[in-house]
Parts: structure tokens; C-alpha cells; sequence
């Protein structure tokens, strides 16, 4: 079977959608987008970044979105000049993009306790369970595999993918999506030491994940020692992120893939956490604070702070301590040298003074 042929659309139509200006045949058809160095003639692609000029002057897209006053490479590309080309490459897609399977009415596998309550245009899939006392908003997908244990709340509008598990009381806000495979409101990992073992402290809270808040993934977020584990509104958990009991994540925050916050810390508004960092328990971060890749955060971060590194610090201090440990290798080179140069005067000297004394 062949490749799946897009709607084809032109240049017009494109520009008109996305705000640009045509800068050549507006009536050339596109089937849908690529990247620079993949694009075909019949394809669309974008340039917004100097690091990708040589694939823009030799790619064989049939036109390319660039910012306004970006020179044409050559001779019979067509342009799209708009003033962000990033983001109007995304309606671009978006306009290709096939609409999304979604499962239709409610399949007959799906099990629903009768005290659940599902508003109207609710969509649940093979073999979804809901148990006593849910809710499910209006207009709600649950694709094949989601299970929703007692006393769950989910959101007008809100998407959950397969095998999403939500256990008792956790709350999920409207228009939320929920990716494959996350778990939302497992027990917080407490254990008390006892001369018999570890004995489990009971976890009796909640998690509540606010309005459009997408998960992704594996994601896991667990349920509050007392209390609730807060997802604030907007914010975007990438794969395979954790977020321990009675952690706080304010409003519009972005954890990318693999970050881990443990127990009881608190992530202000609009923070940004890159891939793979860690965050010990009981710290806060203040609003908008920058946590570089795969730093390890063992302190407070203030209010618009940047840190990086293993432990995290401030990131110009961090860098310098980068590119002093770069220079040391040659530095220690020079102190042997050194060390060498003394050893042979020293010897030097020693035998001058024997000759003297005979």
C-alpha cells in the first residue's frame, strides 16, 4: 500500500490560513508538509532558523513559509513571507493533518456502574470501566482500555487515550488530554522504617488536575499523603514525567520528558523544567523559574531564577564552572611540567653542593 495522499491545497489557500503573503504562483498545489531536506515538489516547509540555511538552498519543496524579508535562495521557489513562520507552519499542518479516530457512541464492552453519571455526547470505547459514583462531562472520549475507580471526576471536552487509569476521587479538569498509558492518583510512596521492615504510611488524598492540562504518555502523578497533588491550569507534562504526593505545579508550567519532582515541592506559574531533571522534596520554585536538562535541583530557585547542572546552580555560575573544568585537563599538564622543572633543579642543586663540600 502506498503513502496516504493529503487533500492538496494551494499556495493561496495556505497564505490565506495562515496570514502570509505569496511571493510567487499562488495557484501551485501542495499535498502537505515536511521539513526542509525532506519536502518533495509537491510539499511545503518552513525556515526560521540560520542553522538550516544550506538545507533551505538546496531543498525541493514547492514553496516555503520565511519571514518577511528573507531573500528568496533561488530562483523559483515560491515563498510564504509572514512575520513568524514557526507558528504559521503549524496552522499549515494543521490544515493537513487528517482528522483523528475517534471512537463512536458508547461500545457495547464498555462497563458503567449504574451511579455513574455521563453527560451528554460522552464517547466511551472497547472495553472502558467506570466504577460507583463518577462523573464524566459532556462531549468526553474515552478511548478502549481507560478505567476510572470510584468517585472519579473528568471534564467536558476532555480526552483520554487508551488504558489511562484514573483511581478513587481523582479530579480532571475540561478539555484536558490524557496519553496512553498514564497513571493519575497511585499511592504517594511513603514507608515508615520499623524494627519489623518498612510499614506503608496511608496516602488518604486526592489528585486534581486543573483545566487544559495535557499529560503525555506514562505519565505519573501520585495521589497526596492528605490533601491533593495539584496540576495547575494549562500546564503540559511531557513522557515518561513523575510527580510525587502533594507536589504543587502552578498554572502553565512545562515539564519536559522524564523530569521527576518528589514529595511535598512546589513549582511556581509559567516554569519551564527540561528534559530529565530532578527535583528533591519539600523545595519551591518560584514563578517562571528555567531548570536546564538533566540538572539536579537540591535547593529553593527564586522567582525567574535560571539553574543548570549536577547539583543545580545558577546557570552564568554554572557555566563558568563548565568552561574552567574544560581548561583543566591543560592546566594540570602545565602544573606536572612545573613539577617537573623543580624536581630537576632540585636534584641539580643537590649535586653542586656535594662537589663543594669535597
Amino acid at each position: 500500500m502506498g503513502p496516504v495522499v493529503m487533500n492538496a491545497r494551494t499556495l493561496a489557500e495556505l497564505a490565506a490560513l495562515c496570514g502570509a503573503e505569496v511571493d510567487g504562483d499562488g495557484a501551485i498545489l501542495v499535498e502537505g508538509p515536511a521539513s526542509l531536506r525532506d519536502a518533495t515538489p509537491r510539499e511545503i516547509s518552513f525556515y526560521a532558523d540560520a542553522r538550516y540555511r544550506d538545507d533551505l538552498e538546496r531543498t525541493q519543496a514547492a514553496a516555503v513559509l520565511v519571514a518577511t524579508r528573507e531573500p528568496c535562495p533561488r530562483p523559483g521557489l515560491a515563498l510564504l513571507r509572514c512575520a513568524e513562520p514557526s507558528a504559521a507552519f503549524t496552522r499549515v499542518v494543521q490544515a493537513f493533518a487528517s482528522a483523528e479516530w475517534q471512537p463512536v457512541g458508547q461500545h457495547a464492552s464498555a462497563v458503567v456502574d449504574p451511579s455513574a453519571r455521563l453527560g451528554p455526547g460522552v464517547v466511551l470505547g472497547p472495553y472502558v470501566v467506570i466504577g460507583p459514583d463518577c462523573a464524566v462531562g459532556a462531549r468526553a472520549v474515552l478511548h478502549a482500555g481507560v478505567v476510572l475507580q470510584r468517585g472519579v471526576r473528568v471534564g467536558e471536552d476532555t480526552v483520554l487515550h487508551p488504558k489511562v487509569v484514573l483511581y478513587e476521587r481523582v479530579a480532571i479538569g475540561a478539555r484536558c488530554v490524557v496519553h496512553a498509558g498514564t497513571v493519575v492518583g497511585a499511592d504517594g510512596f511513603g514507608f515508615e522504617p520499623t524494627r519489623q521492615g518498612w510499614r506503608k504510611i496511608p496516602q488518604c488524598g486526592t489528585v486534581v488536575v486543573e483545566d487544559d492540562v495535557e499529560l503525555g504518555a506514562n505519565v505519573t502523578i501520585d495521589r497526596a499523603r492528605f490533601g491533593a497533588t495539584r496540576i495547575g491550569k494549562g500546564s503540559k507534562l511531557d513522557n515518561l514525567v513523575h510527580v510525587a504526593h502533594n507536589v504543587q505545579v502552578g498554572e502553565s508550567t512545562l515539564l519536559v520528558a522524564q523530569v521527576g519532582i518528589a514529595g511535598s515541592t512546589r513549582i511556581g506559574p509559567r516554569s519551564i523544567l527540561a528534559g530529565q531533571v530532578g527535583v528533591a522534596g519539600h523545595l519551591e520554585l518560584g514563578a517562571d523559574a528555567r531548570v536546564g536538562g538533566a540538572a539536579k535541583v537540591y535547593k529553593d530557585v527564586p522567582a525567574r531564577g535560571e539553574v543548570f547542572g549536577a547539583p543545580a546552580r545558577e546557570k552564568r555560575a554554572a557555566m563558568r564552572q563548565y568552561a574552567a573544568l574544560e581548561r583543566l585537563p591543560a592546566l594540570l599538564e602545565r602544573v606536572r611540567a612545573l613539577e617537573r622543572q623543580l624536581a630537576s633543579r632540585a636534584d641539580g642543586g643537590g649535586v653542586a653542593e656535594r662537589k663543594e663540600a669535597r
